[in-house]
């Protein structure tokens, strides 16, 4: 009989304390993606140009259509591949003319960007409406013109078609509308994972390894910048207490301020390399920089290994995507210009 009170009592106390751990992790503002559809569309919907699935459809044919570009070879989906972590796998991004990104900047992920406060490491960019003009213009990325984009998808009548199925019949085909509908498309790059099921009163949804993961990841200050539901996506000071070991590669010094947006954290053991310029592959190296030079701590092995096991509880389920069949140019599309 005592035995088994002892087992219920511990039993009890186990469960108060992750229920405790779950709640304090909430306080700190770490937050889970809603397990309802209907909460979850309402952070992710743009009341400006609310989603549909005709516009999702649109969005991401345009998406994976490498005519947007200069070359007609590169498509959003080169820098941010929607089959792996949403980024490109290397250490700077590679553009127009095989060009390293000049400021050697590493492709964050789109996956999850929806909840992002700030787009591009310098977060000039508010929303993914306003970010998706950009790397289609930059000579180092897609290399294209407003007016190219237009007489892409204008040349293209199953493109125009499909635009006045989205938007009617009177809809104007601009530039704007073009990336706007990309947008809307990556708006619905959501990955739930355990860590939210967690979150949302599944006790079991995570191991006890990535409960006292999570555990060490407050403990140590990492929520201090990696909050809300991105864990990340905000702009904050680096290089706080301590300089980056690999500072100096390439010039980005961030925001005019100095201020760089912290990458999110979901699905970070499919997105190395890791910090704006690329530099470090491995997770446990970058966790135990990140403490160095960020909040001040000597993280061991110990506690890097146990913050990397919680990050595992961060790998989501991706949305099921077909590749999309892409319509037909015609003889008025823009050729491929690779100069």
């Amino acid at each position: 009989m005592y035995e088994k009170t002892l087992l219920s009592l511990t039993l009890i106390t186990a469960s108060l304390v992750a229920s405790n751990l779950s709640d304090d992790a909430k306080k700190i503002g770490l937050l889970p993606i809603p397990s309802s559809q209907t909460e979850l569309l309402k952070l992710i919907d743009n009341q400006k140009n609310p989603i549909t699935s005709k516009k999702v459809e649109l969005g991401k044919k345009l998406y994976f259509d490498p005519r947007l570009s200069k070359s007609g070879i590169i498509s959003c989906n080169t820098c941010h591949n929607l089959s792996e972590g949403g980024d490109d796998g290397v250490s700077a991004a590679i553009g127009h003319k095989w060009v390293a990104n000049p400021h050697h900047l590493n492709s964050p992920t789109v996956y999850n960007s929806v909840f992002f406060s700030s787009q591009f490491w310098d977060g000039r960019d508010p929303d993914l409406e306003k970010q998706a003009q950009g790397p289609i213009q930059a000579h180092p990325e897609m290399a294209a013109t407003k007016e190219h984009v237009v007489q892409t998808v204008t040349s293209i009548p199953d493109y125009v078609n499909e635009f006045k199925y989205a938007y009617g019949d009177s809809v104007k085909i601009s530039f704007e509308k073009i990336t706007d509908t990309i947008a809307t498309f990556e708006r619905t790059l959501v990955t739930p994972s355990p860590y939210d099921n967690y979150l949302n009163g599944s006790e079991n949804a995570i191991t006890p390894i990535q409960k006292a993961g999570l555990k060490t990841f407050i403990d140590k200050g990492c929520a201090t910048c990696h909050n809300g539901i991105a864990l990340g996506g905000e702009m904050n000071a680096f290089n706080i207490t301590g300089t980056y070991i690999h500072q100096n590669i390439g010039d980005f010094k961030g925001d005019k301020n100095g201020m760089v947006k912290v990458p999110t954290l979901r699905n970070i053991t499919q997105t190395a390399p890791y910090f704006h310029n690329g530099e470090v592959w491995n997770l446990k190296e970058a966790i135990i920089e990140m403490g160095r030079i960020q909040v001040g701590e000597k993280i061991n092995d110990k506690e890097a290994a146990s913050i990397e096991a919680f990050l595992k509880a961060l790998d989501g389920v991706k949305p099921a995507l077909s590749l999309p069949i892409l319509p037909a140019s015609t003889n008025t599309t823009p050729k491929p210009d690779l100069n």
